[in-house]
């Protein structure tokens, strides 16, 4: 709530609405997991300090105007990303879903090999349960796809499990929320942790960016507006530095709110504000209730997000279109399987900016001949090229000409088509700001 409410007084977009992501969620526990046992003392601590050190990192680089380099990682490393994430989010899930209670592991081979150990232990009331909340929400969902099918099937998993008793055998629930505003506090503030939590903080820093600038610019299409990555560099900083005070850790912007918050209808900043105001109102409300929802119900529904985070439409474009991205893409995809979390995220964005380094500086060399009839140079190898005046165009890359929603015009000239991602010029025009032709 709190980083919610400063993103959006500080950053640039009026519609983007931020908060955590399963993305940067993954990442935080698969750096903490082997630091601290998830939900002690001491590891929510490393999450704040995690959280205050990826603010710093994101503000600074707003500050040094180096929101333009975002712009040479290609989104190949976030679809990546998310894909191997999902498969993460998934293994780690599977031992609610059975009532299993070993300790997960930050390693996907290591995750599924446990629970090919433990299988034989499983909970046949918290399968149940699980499956009961599985079939509700895609239920839902098919029927009646503007319900809130995720709440309305934990509800049916609670009234199960608290009807039939079963909590007592074996059903483990997630227990009640403190029912007060969170706290103002930032301990354990070390060089030690700083140590210890500025590489992670670097990823984090630079998976958020990713995820709020190119879902700021994605909306900024339809809305018209023009988006200055440094500014929601500054906010998304400052939204981090603020939360970790107030015990948040590390949010980034979210497609789904802040596509909701667009297509009901707002228009300036302060609908995130009021949203973050009575989602406090609401949460110190329901908070007791939490009590009674199952740990299985809870697994099967983020089963559901797992599985929407893998955009499949997305990943066969990117198979069909460019095989630089492919690599890209499974590249990073790979590396989240295989390798820790934040060197996932280095070796994808460094491997996007080698490939973009490497289009652009040897451009295509085409001789310009002159055509029989009008005598204007044309592009024709067919053509004999004049043996006393040779004349060459070079071509920068042989894309499609696409440009940046922050640096678009205000006002298009004649003669361009709009598209939902691109701007494609019939005639010439300024080319300011675009980064791929």
């Amino acid at each position: 709530m709190i980083p919610a409410i400063v993103a959006a007084l500080y950053g640039s977009s009026r519609h983007l609405i931020s908060g955590p992501t399963t993305a940067i969620s993954i990442v935080i526990f698969g750096t903490l997991v082997g630091m601290a046992e998830p939900g002690s003392a001491h590891y929510i601590e490393l999450a704040m300090i995690l959280t205050f050190i990826t603010g710093i990192f994101q503000f600074a680089l707003g500050v040094s105007r180096l929101g333009g380099l975002i712009n040479f990682v290609s989104h190949s490393v976030v679809t990546g990303f998310t894909s191997g994430a999902a498969l993460l989010i998934a293994a780690s899930q599977l031992k609610h879903v059975f009532g299993l209670t070993f300790k997960n592991k930050p390693e996907f081979v290591e995750n599924l090999q446990q629970l090919a150990i433990n299988i034989g232990q499983y909970n046949p009331r918290s399968v149940t349960i699980a499956a009961v909340t599985l079939t509700a929400v895609i239920v839902i969902h098919k029927l009646k796809p503007r319900w809130p099918g995720m709440l309305i099937a934990m509800v049916i998993g609670s009234v199960l499990t608290a009807s039939l008793g079963w909590n007592g055998y074996g059903v483990r629930v997630v227990g009640a929320l403190p029912a007060s505003p969170p706290p103002f506090k930032l301990s354990g503030f070390s060089l030690e942790s700083i140590k210890l939590l500025a590489t992670p903080a670097l990823a984090v820093a630079i998976l958020g960016l990713m995820e709020a600038v190119s879902i700021a610019r994605s909306i900024a299409l339809h809305s018209g507006q023009r988006i200055d990555g440094n500014q929601e560099f500054i906010g998304q900083g400052l939204s981090n530095i603020v939360g970790s005070l107030f015990s948040s850790y590390a949010c980034s912007g979210s497609f789904t709110r802040s596509g909701i918050n667009y297509q009901t209808g707002a228009k300036t900043a302060a609908a995130a504000v009021f949203a973050a105001v009575l989602l406090g109102g609401i949460l110190l409300l329901i908070a007791p209730y939490v009590a009674y929802l199952p740990m299985p119900s809870m697994a099967a529904v983020i089963l559901v997000v797992a599985y929407k985070l893998v955009n499949f439409h997305h990943i066969g474009d990117i198979f069909k279109v460019s095989r630089s991205d492919t690599s890209v893409m499974v590249v990073t995809f790979l590396s989240v399987l295989f390798l820790e979390l934040e060197f996932a995220i280095y070796i994808g964005t460094l491997l996007s900016i080698w490939l973009y380094l490497k289009k652009t500086a040897k451009p295509a060399v085409l001789t310009k001949v002159p055509e029989p009839i009008t005598r204007k140079f044309v592009t024709n190898q067919s053509l004999s090229a004049c043996p006393q005046l040779g004349i060459v165009a070079y071509v920068l890359c042989s894309y499609i000409l696409c440009r940046r929603a922050d640096f678009a015009p205000k006002s298009a000239p004649s003669g361009t088509k709009q598209t939902h991602s691109c701007c494609i010029q019939h005639k010439p025009h300024r080319l300011s700001g675009v980064r791929i032709v």
